[in-house]
């Protein structure tokens, strides 16, 4: 198993006077993507959910478009996911540089341009929405021990069906998306993060099929556009027994 966190001992110094103090520190990585053997690009990331990190990420950059498409995945501990997947095109894509951190702030331009298909349509109450919200807040105790993670869980016929973490939300909500592709999860849920939803976030999940996306925090005006667009669900700022939706509210019980 490849390791997640480090420990590091340091100096905790007040007024007071100074002490030493032991810390959990998250491991960020680079990790290299190739898709059928060519080189698409490298992330920094959480090395934990790498086969779905590696996926989504090739969903982002225009590679891969649907489920079925991806035949089979291999993680190299030193810094190497390899994707095989049935297409014919893995010639660079037109990218556009995004409000992104941590390496993944690119997203193909293909994305942006053309109508939204339609989505995978249900309805999510706010008893679970507070089942949900809390799950993923306290399913792990490595963000509580390392204040360096974002989490994102997938809420599905009345359960989580999916948790991933990382250093950064893109690359948690790129886990999430490389699971719908991967035929673990089904695109017909909730998907809830604790990163604020810029463009990127919410595209992606729009164009996968997503219809109700969450956030323990803020969307970008981009964001709230492409949510119109697309029809999607935009919440935000969400608490288990408080949201503020920004956009079709028709999909949130309120009961």
């Amino acid at each position: 198993m490849i390791p997640i966190t480090l420990e590091f001992e340091t100096t905790v110094i007040t007024k007071e006077g100074s002490e030493p103090k032991q810390e959990t520190v998250a491991i960020e990585t680079p990790f290299r993507v190739a898709l059928n053997d060519k080189p698409i690009g490298t992330s920094m990331v959480l090395p934990k959910g790498l086969e779905e990190f590696g996926v989504g990420f090739l969903f982002g950059q225009g590679y891969i478009e649907e489920p079925g498409q991806v035949k089979e995945v291999y993680v190299c501990p030193e810094g190497r996911i390899s994707v095989y997947a049935d297409v014919e095109d893995v010639q660079p894509k037109e990218v556009i540089i995004t409000s992104g951190c941590g390496g993944t702030g690119r997203i193909s331009k293909k994305m942006l341009e053309g109508a939204f298909g339609p989505l995978s349509e249900c309805t999510i109450s706010m008893e679970e929405i507070g089942q949900f919200v809390l799950k993923v807040l306290h399913l792990s105790d490595l963000g509580l021990k390392t204040h360096c993670i974002h989490g994102c869980g997938f809420w599905a016929k009345g359960q989580l069906v999916a948790f991933y973490e990382d250093v950064g939300r893109h690359n948690a909500v790129d886990k999430i998306i490389g699971a719908i592709l991967l035929g673990k999860i089904p695109s017909k849920g909730a998907i809830y993060t604790t990163g604020r939803l810029t463009s990127d976030m919410v595209l992606k999940c729009a164009r996968i099929g997503i219809p109700i996306v969450m956030s323990r925090t803020a969307p970008s005006s981009l964001g709230l556009a492409i949510a119109r667009r697309a029809g999607v669900t935009l919440a935000a700022y969400v608490r288990p027994h408080r949201i503020n939706c920004f956009h079709a509210p028709q999909r949130i019980i309120q009961k």
